[in-house]
């Protein structure tokens, strides 16, 4: 196995670790600035996340350079960033810190583009990210750092970014599944 299959291998196992971190339930003194308050789990596991999402570009990057991609790599870097999106988020819905409906629609379109992707592999054609898909990733990312380390530094300011995040997010994710579906509608068979 080569060295990006190991990353991706290693974001995949990072994620029971996030979800454990996130889902315990610890009586550790909680660090506090004024009103703003996080819980040191909250704060390991960000980092965690910080790091495994941060692998995403790592593995790719590193697989190409060194021209070591292998359908094993293909198959695994989508797997792996759906399983962490997916498992922060529904960790967070868990937590009451997103709506369980900007969840539903992430995981959702998530799911659709994957089936998407499995039929243009049944007609032997590999369907590449459009810049939409990577503005979604990016906003999601950013919508998750923010839910889990409570907002902050905006709390401290009063203001919502992790709403104005969540909201983008779930914007951004439906635009994009559309345009990859209407980029892509010669795939769907109409009739059978």
């Amino acid at each position: 196995m080569n060295l990006a299959n190991k990353i991706t291998l290693a974001r995949i196992f990072l994620v029971p670790i996030i979800m454990f971190l996130l889902l315990i339930n610890v009586n550790l003194k909680p660090l506090t600035f004024s009103d703003f308050s996080i819980t040191w789990n909250q704060i390991l596991a960000a980092l965690i996340f910080i790091v495994a999402a941060s692998t995403d570009g790592l593995d790719g990057y590193i697989a190409r350079k060194n021209k070591i991609v292998t359908n094993l790599g293909k198959l695994l870097d989508p797997l792996a960033d759906k399983l962490l999106v997916a498992a922060v988020l529904i960790s967070l819905v868990e937590m009451d810190k997103v709506d369980a409906w900007i969840a539903i629609v992430i995981i959702s379109r998530e799911f659709a583009v994957t089936g998407l992707r499995q039929i243009a592999l049944l007609e032997g054609r590999v369907l590449a990210a459009s810049k939409w898909g990577k503005w979604k990733t990016a906003v999601q990312i950013t919508m998750i750092i923010a839910l889990l380390i409570n907002n902050f530094p905006f709390a401290l300011v009063d203001f919502r970014f992790d709403l104005v995040a969540s909201w983008a997010a779930a914007l951004i994710t439906v635009y994009s599944g559309v345009d990859y579906f209407v980029k892509n509608k010669n795939l769907i068979p109409l009739s059978e």
